[in-house]
């Protein structure tokens, strides 16, 4: 089974996680693409830079021909009138910040929307203030997006993990929480590149170190607080975290909320053979201490063949329904494979005192089990789920392009230790071109067939 070990011995941040995961093996194009596909204006710069003798990648955000992260800054200190607001909202000072704080007094009005006043500059008054999002624009935001439906699924949860944070310390209902730092461009982009980056590297089971989240004082819009800042302090409950080396806020809400999206084993690093290890930097370079998140990708021991995983180990999900609408079950089936479900079977059967009935099972990765379990036991009229732990033999996958009468096709190769065992013509591609040129289906798919063998 394919794993991944972060080491989170400086903490964990969106910047660092997209670092990692680059010198991990996720292509930049994929992070890229997960950016464009947001329309938020935004782009990566991707740099080689030393963190305490370490070389490793450091994944600034850009908005327009700035840094995102000074942007946010800037409109967040750069008002003094008062706005009033229904719900909470949340502003932190994160990691990565790389200006320098002044003294401030912060104001928090109506609603918890926090306005601060340097006083080391006359107030100014411009309406060029960003107001935070909700949590329900964020959802819809990623929502529209043409991204794959797990990495929505996992960045919307990130969201929400941190949304109900917020609405704890604040106590009011999350959907009133309007994030500020957390819902700017740099962290919205930070959350769903990672994503787009964790899915890329179809990782069967996540662990981690336990968490060092620094030390200090950190000031937010609920005043300052010693580290983890409050909405970190509540994402972290339950893992095991520590404070060492340095006085500086290291595990930021951002880092937290991915984390915690993951739900990784924590302890030391397991038995693995170690394929791939990337070092992801924060902005700070203190002395003698690598600001560095470390994420090791590999497989567990045993389980090569032919130089490849032979085998890995999913997770079924399993309960026989004889009570409950077929529109239910499409609808729960839909939602499983968005939620990151491998694959989704509906089986007819029959149950007690003859009753037909549907069998429904669910195929996924150890590491989403828990969201999957969820969605069956609110969706559905069960009262139990089955859950057990299957090995499966997967091929190897690629795909090819061929050019046909209707256009370039996609075929997908499955081969075991670099022989060929199978190929078919990628359907999408073949019912798109069909429609286009109006013929048979099956003649694209034929068509597609016939070159590849060519």
């Amino acid at each position: 089974m394919r794993i991944a070990y972060l080491d989170c011995f400086a903490g964990i941040s969106g910047d660092m996680f997209l670092g990692a995961l680059l010198e991990a093996g996720v292509p930049e194009q994929v992070m890229h693409d997960a950016v464009a596909a947001l329309n938020l204006g935004a782009s990566l710069k991707i740099e080689r830079v030393d963190r305490s003798g370490i070389s490793c990648t450091k994944v600034h955000v850009l908005e327009g021909d700035e840094l995102a992260e000074a942007k946010a800054h800037t409109h967040s200190h750069s008002h003094s009138h008062s706005h009033t607001h229904d719900g909470g909202s949340f502003e932190h000072q994160s990691e990565g910040a790389t200006h320098t704080h002044q003294p401030q007094t912060q104001h928090l009005h109506k609603g918890g929307h926090s306005h601060d006043h340097d006083h080391n500059h006359p107030h100014e008054h411009t309406h060029e203030h960003v107001h935070g999002r909700s949590l329900t624009v964020i959802r819809e935001l990623i929502q529209s997006t043409s991204l794959a439906g797990p990495v929505k699924a996992t960045a919307i949860k990130a969201f929400e993990l941190l949304g109900a944070s917020e609405a704890k310390i604040h106590n009011v209902p999350v959907e009133q929480i309007h994030f500020h730092e957390v819902g700017a461009v740099d962290a919205i982009v930070d959350i769903v590149a990672a994503s787009a980056g964790i899915h890329h590297l179809k990782i069967g089971a996540w662990h981690s170190s336990p968490l060092n989240v620094g030390g200090g004082m950190v000031v937010c819009a609920h005043g300052t607080f010693p580290v983890p800042a409050p909405a970190t302090a509540d994402l972290l409950k339950g893992y095991p975290t520590y404070s060492a080396h340095v006085q500086k806020e290291l595990v930021t809400p951002t880092g937290a909320a991915l984390i915690r999206a993951l739900e990784p084993t924590f302890g030391a690093q397991p038995a693995m053979r170690v394929d791939a290890i990337g070092y992801g930097a924060g902005t700070r370079n203190p002395k003698d201490f690598p600001n560095v998140l470390r994420l090791s990708v590999g497989t567990t021991e045993g389980h090569h063949k032919h130089g490849h995983d032979a085998s890995e180990t999913v997770t079924v999900l399993e309960t026989a329904l004889d009570d409950l609408s077929p529109q239910v079950l499409a609808y729960v089936a839909e939602t499983a494979l968005a939620k990151g479900a491998l694959d989704v079977m509906l089986t007819p059967v029959v149950m007690k005192k003859g009753r037909p009935g549907t069998l429904l099972t669910v195929l996924c990765n150890p590491g989403d089990r828990a969201a999957l379990e969820r969605l069956i036991l609110s969706e559905t009229s069960t009262l139990g789920v089955r859950v057990r732990q299957d090995r499966r033999v997967c091929l190897e996958r690629s795909f090819a392009k061929v050019e046909t009468p209707y256009g370039e096709i996609r075929m997908k190769i499955g081969s075991l230790a670099g022989e060929e065992l199978n190929s078919a013509p990628e359907f999408e591609d073949c019912k798109a071109a069909a429609a286009a040129h109006g013929v048979a289906l099956k003649m694209v798919q034929q068509a597609a067939i016939a070159a590849y063998r060519r």
